[in-house]
């Protein structure tokens, strides 16, 4: 189920550095190292299947924007917020 804007709002406040626009949630991470930025990656993947719930990934030097969205709901749902609290607990 789709949350309802306040709602999205009030669960990124203790989710430093996220940012809630056009229907996604969305932050980007910054890495010293390139190969980081790829572990990373790799770590949020094998999470995302976990969760059965996959992010979008832009990939640039040591920068990586992660967002997430319900495609099928047309959305932020609970399992994005889920995601995105697993998302800051991986480490790099």
């Amino acid at each position: 189920m789709i949350l309802k804007i306040d709602n999205v709002k009030e669960f990124l406040i203790s989710l430093e550095g996220w940012v809630f626009e056009h229907n996604i949630i969305y932050k980007e991470y910054t890495f010293k190292y390139y190969m980081e930025s790829i572990q990373f990656i790799q770590s949020l993947a094998q999470e995302a299947e976990k969760h059965n719930h996959h992010p979008d990934m832009v990939v640039g030097w040591c920068k990586i924007k992660v967002s997430f969205t319900s495609h099928d709901e047309g959305g932020v749902t609970e399992k994005c917020i889920a995601m995105a609290r697993a998302t800051e607990k991986i480490k790099f």
